[in-house]
């Protein structure tokens, strides 16, 4: 085997990496990338350490779930009077991503009068990488939050919602994003 065949072998194994490596569809992520300062939409991405927890006695498992967690990204679109079709157009687009099959429902619940959350995963049953938390109110909007982490343990994630209310943050846009998920 000469220099050259070698050199062939090596772009051909280097163009099929390559070409099998990229993902030709919209994600999640590259949404929320090219929505992040579009018109209508709200962004917030915050690590976890900025959230305050100094106050909160938390279980054991509880702890642990928190510590698993890197950060949340927030995205958020603003229904308005004037805004209607495009925002059936971008919740869509939002529920046709979240189709895919690599994100696992977790529970889903809400009405079809005030509106409907689903909570979805990446990562099997013992450990998640990418929580979504996806919700839309009829008269408001819709948001997403992406929590990344590193092996999240869904059981124990789902006992954080006992100290979210306690959890605070210096952030206001955080608490008025927040807000958004309080169906009344």
């Amino acid at each position: 085997m000469n220099i050259s065949s070698i050199k062939n072998i090596v772009m051909s194994l280097f163009i099929v990496v390559a070409l099998t490596s990229c993902n030709y569809g919209e994600t999640l992520q590259s949404y929320f990338v090219a929505n992040q300062e579009a018109p209508n939409f709200v962004s917030i991405d915050i690590p976890i350490s900025f959230i305050s927890v100094e106050n909160i006695e938390f279980t054991d498992d509880q702890k642990e779930a928190y510590e698993s967690i890197d950060k949340l990204n927030m995205l958020g679109y603003t229904l308005s009077g004037d805004n209607q079709e495009e925002y059936k157009t971008e919740l869509t687009k939002v529920q046709t991503l979240l189709k895919d099959e690599k994100y696992q429902e977790l529970f889903r619940g809400g009405n079809s009068t005030d509106g409907k959350v689903v909570v979805k995963y990446i990562g099997d049953d013992d450990s998640i990488d990418e929580l979504i938390i996806f919700g839309n109110a009829n008269n408001r909007g819709f948001a997403v939050i992406r929590v990344l982490g590193d092996n999240m343990k869904p059981s124990k994630i789902i006992q954080l919602g006992d100290v979210v209310g306690k959890m605070s943050s210096d952030e206001t846009a955080v608490e008025d994003f927040m807000k958004f998920f309080q169906f009344q």
